[in-house]
């Protein structure tokens, strides 16, 4: 459905219009005007009559109602067409979501379809509704002001993985607690959520690149500097997801590795034990034999004296596997 729609002359909102088609005509007519329609989550039958008052091409539209695109930037006859996953980091559970911004900028209109619960273009007009400056440059103004939100954005998300980060590293190399055998399934878990900070930041460097570059309808030249001012920030962004994925690489190794260990000290105190009461029972399984002749058999002394050799053993074990770090 439509959430807000508004004609903009000289970079300011003047009035609500009732009827698209005359609100595009207006906005054309005018020269310095255009119209911006917000839509969230639109169904065939609401966004039909949206494209075909601003003539939307088909494929670009079949891509609105289908949603789950990948960031890109198409070039259609009578519009440039622009998909950007803005990100939300949760505090409260420390996971990342990402919503669907699709943006359709023309000669004289602005169309933002919205997936999902991110607010990002109303943030985007309300701020832009504060600075005139800023949107008297048109619609182009408005795709920059979305791209700049949303990489600022990524940056913030980021910053949180990153804290999230160095407290799973201190879980990993603190002292084995109760919660240890979480640990994995929590790096597996964080794992997914840098995976999905990158699968939405990552394809949208190829996009800010070309604008950058110019030569894009619809995107003056003046408006380059902005455009390379974004790719520059979506630049650390993407350096900032390349290391968060590395060290969460090597913070699995490093866990996996102490299992190892830990493993491995388990079986040696195992061991340890085992040959401390192998010795005993061997020594009680030979004097369990049921032979006439065996020495000190009839001895008075003989049963205290192979306790007493029994305790020995072991006790010279055990300080054996002590002094090696084994027990």
């Amino acid at each position: 459905m439509i959430v807000d729609c508004a004609i903009y002359q000289d970079g300011r909102r003047t009035h609500t219009p009732d009827d698209l088609s005359d609100a595009l005509d207006q906005a054309r007519a005018q020269g310095d005007s255009f119209v911006w329609v917000g839509v969230h989550d639109p169904t065939e039958a609401e966004f039909a009559g949206i494209a075909a008052e601003f003539g939307l091409h088909p494929l670009a539209v079949e891509d609105v109602l289908k949603a789950h695109q990948r960031p890109k930037l198409e070039i259609y006859p009578d519009a440039l067409f622009a998909v950007v996953r803005p990100l939300r980091y949760h505090d409260d559970s420390g996971t990342v979501s990402a919503s669907e911004l699709m943006v359709f900028i023309g000669d004289a209109f602005v169309v933002t379809i919205r997936h999902g619960e991110a607010a990002t273009a109303a943030e985007v007009r309300a701020g832009l509704e504060d600075r005139p400056s800023v949107l008297k440059h048109g619609p182009i103004a408005v795709l920059y002001a979305i791209c700049d939100s949303v990489v600022d954005d990524y940056l913030e998300v980021a910053v949180e993985l990153q804290v999230d980060l160095e407290e799973l590293e201190e879980k990993v190399f603190a002292p084995i607690g109760g919660d240890s055998a979480r640990i994995a399934a929590t790096i597996y878990e964080f794992k997914r959520q840098v995976m999905e900070f990158r699968r939405a930041s990552g394809p949208l460097a190829e996009p800010m690149a070309r604008m950058a570059a110019g030569g894009m309808p619809y995107t003056p030249r003046r408006t380059q500097p902005f455009f390379r001012d974004v790719a520059d920030h979506l630049t650390r962004v993407a350096d900032a997801g390349e290391s968060l994925d590395r060290l969460l690489s090597d913070i699995l190794a490093a866990h996996l590795t102490q299992v190892g260990v830990r493993q491995n000290d388990d079986m040696r105190k195992i061991s340890a034990w085992a040959a401390m009461a192998a010795v005993p029972t061997m020594i009680a399984g030979i004097y369990g034999m049921n032979f006439h002749h065996m020495p000190e058999l009839r001895q008075v002394w003989g049963y205290p004296a192979v306790l007493a050799l029994m305790v020995t053993v072991v006790l010279v074990l055990y300080r054996l596997f002590k002094r090696r770090g084994w027990l």
